[in-house]
Parts: structure tokens; C-alpha cells; sequence
């Protein structure tokens, strides 16, 4: 688990069924077109929307269903449904400090869900501030320390070459907007996690990817300052309940304050 503690389906189980899968899906063509309808559908001028077309790439999502997405945001395939952004902060059992940001047509009823599982997992959830107070919200970016060559045979696939780390460290932390950068394992491949301000993530992102780098992650984080340690049973009892919460189909991210 990265350093900012997020608790994700799309990051840490590839490996998921088919039923899964699809609520992985589910819920990035829900983004998408949620990102269409608040900035439009160019994302060249739509960075949150380029986001989430990045992340849904990266998980598979077939092309055509991304389109149908943006088109539903747009209003060019209208069904009436309005979603609507909001975070719940709780605590869940051993008082792990959670953060739970979701997507709604109906905060009502999901604010009731929420508590309701809290509740049934041995804690509860709070009142805005109760959390929040100890997460600061950065940009996040995971790259490989190596660029994309061009196949020059038509028909070839591209080829990864592999850079030197420091080297791909010293060239990345001059850009305007990085606040810390970090080596990072990427199954067997050097890597490197950027950390931004908010407001930096998009021109930060864009630079790196300018410089022919390839990024596997950029996306807008919760990462708790002061943070707690479980093990064994504590532990089992705290993953078992991040996972009921996850399940909820209007739950996107749950950050917690767990090292």
C-alpha cells in the first residue's frame, strides 16, 4: 500500500473475476461521465476528465464504452440521472481513520448506507472535520524510470528502454509543482512516485509525459500525517471491513490512516 494509504479495487487487485471486473467498470465509466458533464468532453480541455480516461485505459475499459460515458456527461444520450460528489469520514474498527469519497445520484441514501455499515462493522461514521483534519490532499504521479521507442517495423510493438533512476529523478524534481519524489518498485522495473500540490498535478503530469516517460499513475490522493500501525487479527478485521465498504457501488476511493 503507497504511502498516502489508499484502499483500491482498481490499484490492488487486477487479478479480480469477472464479476468484479465489472464494478471496477461500472464505476470508471461513472466517473467519466460525471467529469463530461461538470467540464465538457474534450479532454484536452477537461483534465480531470483526461484522468479518468487515462485510468480507464490503463484497467482495460473497452474505447467505445469510454465514449459512451462522455457522451452520457455531455447529454447526447440523456437519462435523466444527475450524480453528485461527496466524502464521509468515519472510523472504522481499532479506530483506523477512514475517508470515503463516492459518486451519487442520491446522497441521502447513501449517507444512510454509509452509516448503516459503519455501524455494522464496528464503527461509525463521523462528522465533517472528525477525520479530515490529519489528511493532506496532494497529486500523485508513478512513472517508470525508462521511456517508449517507437517500433520502426510496421506492426511491432513499442519497446520499454529502461533509464537511469537518478538521472530520471534529477531531470523530473526542476519541474515546476513537484514537491518530493521517491524510487519505487514496479514489479521488477525501477520506477519513481511523484508527490505534487492540488493544483499542480495536470502541468506536472503533462511535463513528465512530455519528457517521453511513461507514467503508470497520476491521480489526486488523501494522505494521512500521522498514521497507525495494525498487525494480526487487527489487521484481518480492519481489511475485511474496507472491503465491505468497497462494495458499495457509489464508494470510488477509501483512504485510511494505516501505514
Amino acid at each position: 500500500m503507497s504511502g498516502h494509504s489508499k484502499w483500491s479495487t482498481i490499484k490492488h487487485k487486477k487479478a479480480a473475476n469477472d464479476a468484479k471486473k465489472g464494478k471496477i467498470f461500472s464505476k470508471l465509466s461513472t466517473q467519466i461521465t460525471h467529469a463530461a458533464k461538470q467540464g465538457g468532453g474534450d479532454s484536452e480541455m477537461n483534465p480531470t476528465l483526461r484522468l479518468y480516461i487515462d485510468k480507464a485505459k490503463r484497467e482495460g475499459f473497452p474505447v467505445n464504452n469510454i465514449e459512451k460515458a462522455i457522451a452520457k456527461g455531455t447529454g447526447e444520450n440523456i437519462d435523466g440521472v444527475s450524480y453528485e460528489e461527496a466524502t464521509y469520514e468515519g472510523f472504522g474498527p481499532s479506530k483506523v481513520q477512514i475517508i470515503v469519497d463516492v459518486l451519487t445520484d442520491n446522497k441521502n441514501r447513501t449517507v444512510a448506507d454509509l452509516r448503516k455499515l459503519f455501524e455494522e462493522i464496528g464503527g461509525n461514521l463521523g462528522e465533517s472535520g472528525s477525520v479530515s483534519w490529519n489528511f493532506d490532499i496532494r497529486g500523485y504521479i508513478v512513472l517508470r524510470s525508462g521511456h517508449m521507442e517507437k517500433a520502426q517495423k510496421y506492426g511491432a510493438d513499442d519497446k520499454y528502454v529502461p533509464e537511469d533512476r537518478e538521472e530520471v529523478m534529477m531531470n523530473i524534481i526542476d519541474i515546476e509543482g513537484v514537491d518530493d519524489i521517491k524510487e519505487i518498485d514496479l514489479d521488477g522495473v525501477e520506477g519513481v512516485e511523484v508527490y505534487t500540490s492540488y493544483s499542480s498535478l495536470i502541468q506536472v503530469r503533462d511535463a513528465i509525459s512530455k519528457m517521453g516517460y511513461v507514467i503508470e499513475e497520476a491521480e489526486i490522493v488523501k494522505e494521512a500525517k500521522i498514521k497507525k500501525n495494525l498487525s494480526g487479527k487487527d489487521l484481518e478485521k480492519i481489511e475485511a471491513a474496507l472491503e465491505r465498504i468497497e462494495e458499495m457501488d457509489d464508494v470510488q476511493n477509501i483512504w485510511t490512516d494505516l501505514e
